[in-house]
């Protein structure tokens, strides 16, 4: 009975925007399946800012935020790699790596990717600390798919379980343009800040398939 209550819970969340603050997304389970597809405000993007929190005991390889598109499997991707302390940044196939990030186990990390189509220059920003800024190319990114859990090795499907990711995952946001030092700052830090306009937490729409729970965030107490 539980399970159905939870099963119907999380169909009913995917019909209408939901305000996630205080809350996030806990995948318990390594899985090929388990996943949470985001619904994209906009078909076209040529400038994108992502930001998103993670707590996860993983050690292996995994996806932080996949973005396909039908020409990209790795549209705008966020991986963390089995190597400590490295994450890889895609944009349109096209890959570029940081390393040496204190990527702690079991604690939250706020992590920000930002691309411009008009330079190719894409950052990385780790718990608030901006990395160096690279070069990604300059093509569109089209008729994106956003998928949580899991990274897209086709157009909304083909998921390794070895790339999965478990933890907890929250407060993902996504606009369509550069945010500011200030403003990604300001998100790091928990402060005002202006809602992602692509992907806003705070009236996000989306569809879970599989064992993903929606749970209040867990926060430190003092």
């Amino acid at each position: 009975m539980s399970a159905l209550l939870l099963f119907v819970m999380l169909t009913a969340c995917a019909a209408s925007p939901q305000d996630l603050s205080g809350k996030m997304f806990t995948f318990p389970q390594e899985t090929n399946t388990a996943s949470v597809k985001l619904n994209v405000s906009t078909h076209n993007l040529n400038a994108v800012t992502v930001c998103l929190r993670s707590f996860t005991d993983l050690q292996r390889a995994h996806s932080l935020f996949s973005l396909a598109t039908p020409s990209s499997n790795n549209g705008f991707l966020i991986f963390k790699e089995s190597a400590a302390d490295t994450i890889d940044f895609h944009v349109n196939d096209h890959k570029v790596q940081y390393v040496a990030l204190r990527y702690e186990l079991n604690t939250w990390h706020s992590v920000c990717s930002t691309w411009d189509a008009d330079s190719g220059l894409g950052q990385l920003w780790f718990n608030g600390q901006p990395l160096a800024k690279k070069y990604l190319g300059g093509s569109q990114i089209s008729k994106p798919i956003v998928v949580l859990g899991q990274e897209q090795d086709s157009y909304a499907g083909s998921f390794d379980t070895k790339q999965s990711f478990t933890g907890m995952m929250a407060d993902v946001h996504m606009w369509n343009y550069i945010l500011s030092p200030c403003e990604i700052q300001n998100y790091v830090d928990n402060l005002n800040f202006t809602p992602g306009n692509v992907l806003n937490w705070k009236a996000l729409t989306f569809d879970v398939t599989g064992r993903v729970l929606i749970e209040d965030r867990q926060m430190t107490c003092h």
